[in-house]
């Protein structure tokens, strides 16, 4: 699977963050008078900006809000719900993917506040059934770790599994089997599964059935975000709806809902909103937890979560939930979402008092991100950078370089000469590889299908296959591989080894069950 972060900063790469120290408390905002001016000036230049960059990168729907101490000072939307569909509008529900992350770590401030645990508790004390690989760390392991990637695993681990439709469960247990790829705590590494478990402390703190009702109770309801759910039949249902695009450097393509990705990550970006929701959710965050009078959160439980727990690099760093990012004239905390065909990007200045949202129904390869670092740059006065421009640069060389790495094969290999059969995996379990055509079809327990297509000398493509209720994520996904897979020999020089790899370096193995005497014979 490729480096892709389906649920995380970008749809596509990881870009870079910034190194702040967020304190509990705000600095002193700009004046009524210096945020209209300013807000006089930006709002031509930006419809302006977002008009070209729409046309740019061909996304059909775009809303945006800015929001300024308590107060939702401007809000627009453009384009449409779907190409050739009705007009979106402020009301309009997009998923917003991982600026999901934040409120997954707001409720866990909630719990602490309420005295559920602490940020410095042991999670396998809360959880006895949480393990990971590396004895140390699973009993080290914080609740403030959950959501702060630096747990030393693999960046995007195991985000296969939520394609192949495990279940919750499945994809907490599945990380005991994975290697550490550097020691704890050292390294950023972008998770998405390690959030599950959060969600799971929150619900069984709020004696919850689901992180989602806790999410409900806690910050939905009270913040009045009658439009914001975290489940697919909700955004499906609603009658004013986004429909999702995948990005291709030719153009955007309408793509179906699918109750899976990213769905079943739930706090790792299973959101959908609106811009007026997600305004409530800014002014909460400007308010430093407090919303139309009300506390909410503590603002010492809040700014723990946008207090920086590991560096990116010599000026970026990461919170919980949230980028923290220095510029030449302030600080600014934000998070990008992109899901395989919505994009999204929400951001606030402490020292302006001053908000950002930006929500797309096309993938995000750096739009949405493009629009709300350019704003933001105008209320803090730096030097004027084209996102926009650069990102879709960006992304076109990407697109064209993977397009060249599935060139047509030099060595085409097919699939007979390797064995089919019953094959297992200790975190995946068994699965079933059996001849289809020209490939290879492998099937899992939970229904879902991989093809192997035979490429290259012995490596076979893997895509998704549209069977049952993967074929609408399958359609997502879009035609490039997955992964790669081989066939690898054993100890007696037979070929029954599986191997998967992904590009971001992760490799599932399975091995193939010890055949009958009778099938021996015949290989």
């Amino acid at each position: 699977m490729r480096a892709r972060s389906w649920c995380s900063f970008t749809a596509r790469r990881l870009v870079g963050l910034s190194l702040i120290l967020l304190t509990a408390v705000s600095q002193a905002s700009a004046d009524d008078s210096d945020t209209d001016r300013i807000l006089d000036d930006l709002v031509p230049r930006l419809e302006t900006y977002i008009e070209h960059g729409m046309a740019a990168f061909d996304t059909p729907g775009l809303a945006v809000g800015i929001v300024s101490g308590d107060e939702l000072v401007y809000a627009n939307a453009f384009g449409v719900r779907r190409k050739g569909g009705d007009p979106v509008d402020t009301r309009t529900v997009f998923q917003i993917g991982s600026t999901s992350k934040a409120f997954l770590a707001t409720t866990l401030a909630i719990a602490v506040d309420r005295g559920a645990f602490r940020w410095d508790d042991r999670v396998v004390d809360l959880d006895p059934a949480f393990q990971l690989m590396d004895p140390w760390v699973t009993r080290e392991f914080r609740v403030f770790d959950i959501v702060a990637q630096r747990s030393g695993l693999p960046p995007y681990v195991n985000d296969i599994y939520s394609f192949l439709g495990f279940d919750r469960d499945e994809m907490i247990r599945s990380l005991r089997f994975v290697e550490p790829r550097t020691s704890f705590r050292s390294t950023f590494t972008y998770t998405n599964v390690t959030h599950l478990e959060a969600g799971r402390l929150v619900a069984r703190a709020q004696d919850a059935p689901d992180w989602e009702n806790a999410l409900r109770r806690d910050l939905f309801e009270p913040l009045g975000m009658a439009d914001s759910s975290a489940n697919a039949t909700a955004i499906e249902t609603a009658s004013n709806h986004a429909i999702g695009h995948r990005w291709t450097p030719d153009g955007t393509i309408e793509v179906p809902f699918t109750d899976l990705f990213p769905y079943n990550l739930d706090g790792a970006g299973a959101i959908n909103s609106t811009v007026e929701d997600m305004a409530r959710w800014l002014r909460l965050q400007l308010g430093n937890g407090t919303f139309e009078g009300r506390q909410i959160v503590s603002p010492e439980n809040l700014a723990a979560t946008r207090t920086a727990r590991i560096g990116v690099n010599e000026k970026n760093a990461y919170a919980m939930g949230w980028a923290l990012q220095s510029t030449p004239n302030g600080e600014i905390v934000w998070h990008n979402g992109g899901t395989l065909s919505f994009g999204a990007f929400v951001g606030f200045l402490p020292s302006r008092d001053v908000g950002i949202v930006v929500l797309t129904n096309a993938a995000n390869v750096g739009f949405p991100d493009a629009v709300g670092l350019w704003v933001l740059d105008r209320f803090l006065g730096n030097p004027e950078t084209d996102y926009a421009a650069e990102t879709l640069s960006a992304a076109k060389a990407a697109a064209e370089n993977e397009a060249g790495r599935w060139a047509a094969p030099s060595q085409p290999s097919g699939p007979p000469e390797f064995p089919t059969g019953t094959y297992r995996n200790d975190a995946m379990g068994a699965v079933t590889v059996t001849e289809d055509g020209t490939a290879l079809a492998m099937a899992f327990a939970t229904g879902a299908v991989i093809k192997l297509t035979p490429w290259n000398d012995g490596i076979f493509l893997v895509t998704l296959a549209p069977t049952g209720r993967f074929r609408s994520l399958s359609d997502s996904l879009g035609p490039d591989p997955l992964a790669l897979a081989t066939f690898q020999p054993d100890r007696t020089g037979q070929r029954t080894v599986l191997s998967l790899m992904l590009e971001d370096g992760q490799t599932y193995v399975f091995r193939r069950d010890e055949p009958a005497p009778s099938d021996r014979a015949g290989e």
